[in-house]
């Protein structure tokens, strides 16, 4: 039952009408049954490894939550005959023990992870990797780390939990949730609001749109080429690269979007998960718009922790001595940060091509804050609209090179297409008659390559406005009269219908990223 399908469509619906008409006290339930329901559905006798993960995870905070409350209570009852140094020796005892319980659970659910999605012998016995094990994974590790540095109380009903866990829109593919943000909403029972439920619907419609008739379009032409690297000239395995960028994009915001547009018809708000990225100015700057959800989790509970432990720490205060003020201040948070971007590599799969990219990304950017005090002076100088522009240009070549990494089989392929695209560029490849024959085995004709490009620009246009008015489709849509909205909300299901791709190899299931 695929996110994009007329079951997954019916499923939903019937746990609609299902959440609002059972009392309100009993709605959540209804989640978690359509939560189970669904992942029993896809994943069947894997629904044992989500079980571990809320299981592990809602005993080891409960475990974490009562050492915590017998600390206080203790310590309050002892408070005029202890001194402060059987205080801190209690407090260290307690602390030592609620590390050694979050530990043996992240290293459990983050070691079963790992053996699932890194250790080919996992395969051997017969074990596939669990649709979203990746973002319930971090998502519960997230809310356990929570419990232990005190921003949450412990969940203390399981079944709560489970649903916390297992939110059924978002398992697949996130956004990974922060559970202070989530849980109370999904654990409240929410009154029916029709423009709610049309502002959500809207927004799985803008969703299925930007999958089905854009991503699915492009991902046809960016298959062929990438195919046979070796065929074709440099230009077309750049123009294959750009595509991706386009394809990766509407594929996975337009997956999100379906996602946040379900959890909004129940009344719940997720977090947003891109923000415009190709507009971005640099490459932090582009990590801060993409896959959102997941660049916070690695910043909260990887670059954080490691940017202020004692060891980084005193990295600053030697190269305080030893270097100049700028290097002192930002090294340690830029190595840090190098790291947390390996992790993020390694998280896309085991293999050197998600570690070079990685690296890329880490690099770059720490490149970018040693040389700042350069960079901000140039930029004082050249404040004109075309120096405005130049960033995020260079920024999008800079995110392209990493893409390449992503698209290639291996390491070797991806170093051997990058210098393919500089040494061996034609710009007579894109001349009309070179194009459409090299291109035209695919399947392609040129009514798909002006549609491919029409649509490129409406989407490009919808962003911009959002990026310059922070205005929305849909909000522009809500704001117009009833008929002109109903004309537009047509012609919208219509696209989808008509010019959703369904060709050969295409499935508009199959979302990239089903697979972390």
């Amino acid at each position: 039952m695929e996110l994009i399908s007329a079951a997954f469509a019916a499923f939903t619906i019937i746990f609609l009408i299902a959440y609002y008409v059972c009392p309100k006290r009993f709605r959540w339930m209804v989640l978690l049954l359509a939560s189970y329901c669904y992942y029993i559905i896809i994943c069947g006798k894997y629904v044992a490894f989500i079980l571990f993960t809320t299981a592990s995870t809602y005993f080891g905070a409960v475990f974490i939550d009562i050492l915590l409350d017998t600390q206080k209570k203790t310590i309050k009852e002892n408070a005029k005959s202890w001194s402060r140094e059987q205080r801190k020796a209690y407090k260290e005892t307690i602390r030592k023990k609620r590390i050694a319980i979050m530990l043996l659970v992240l290293i459990l659910n983050f070691g079963l992870l790992g053996f699932l999605k890194y250790i080919p012998y996992a395969s051997r016995l017969g074990l596939l990797l669990p649709l979203g094990i990746s973002f319930y994974t971090f998502q519960s590790m997230g809310y356990l780390i929570d419990v232990y540095q005190e921003k949450v109380k412990a969940q203390k009903n399981f079944f709560k939990l489970a649903l916390f866990v297992s939110f059924f829109p978002q398992i697949i593919q996130g956004p990974i949730a922060v559970y202070d943000d989530l849980a109370g909403q999904l654990y409240e029972g929410h009154v029916f609001d029709y423009d709610k439920v049309k502002r959500g619907a809207l927004l799985v419609l803008w969703g299925a749109f930007k999958k089905m008739v854009i991503a699915d379009r492009a991902v046809v032409v960016m298959n062929y080429i990438l195919s046979d690297v070796h065929g074709f000239s440099g230009s077309y395995v750049m123009f294959a690269a750009v595509v991706y960028a386009l394809q990766l994009y509407t594929d996975f915001s337009g997956g999100i979007d379906i996602v946040r547009g379900i959890g909004e018809m129940f009344g719940i708000t997720m977090a947003e998960n891109f923000r415009q990225p190709y507009f971005s100015r640099s490459l932090t700057e582009y990590w801060h718009r993409w896959h959102i959800t997941l660049g916070n989790w690695c910043r909260n509970y990887i670059f954080y922790p490691l940017s202020i432990s004692k060891r980084f720490l005193d990295m600053g205060k030697f190269l305080k001595k030893h270097s100049t003020k700028h290097i002192a201040k930002v090294l340690p948070g830029s190595i840090a940060s190098v790291i947390t971007f390996l992790v993020i590599g390694i998280w896309h799969g085991a293999n050197m091509k998600y570690v070079a990219f990685g690296l890329w990304n880490g690099v770059v950017i720490m490149i970018a804050e040693l040389i700042a005090p350069v960079t901000n002076s140039i930029k004082t100088k050249f404040c004109g609209y075309k120096f405005k522009i130049l960033p995020v240009l260079w920024t999008f070549i800079l995110v392209l090179v990493g893409y390449y990494f992503d698209i290639a089989d291996d390491l070797s392929q991806a170093v051997y297409m990058l210098v393919k695209s500089v040494t061996d560029f034609h710009i007579s490849d894109f001349s009309y008659g070179s194009f459409m024959a090299a291109l035209k085995p695919c399947g392609y004709r040129t009514a798909d390559f002006m549609l491919l490009a029409l649509l490129t620009v409406f989407l490009f246009m919808v962003s911009l406005v959002k990026e310059k008015k922070n205005l929305m489709i849909r909000d522009w849509l809500m704001a117009r009269k009833l008929p002109v909205q109903w004309i537009i909300i047509m012609a919208g299901i219509f696209s989808v219908i008509i010019f959703g791709y369904y060709g050969p190899g295409i499935n508009p299931a199959d979302f990239v990223y089903m697979q972390f």
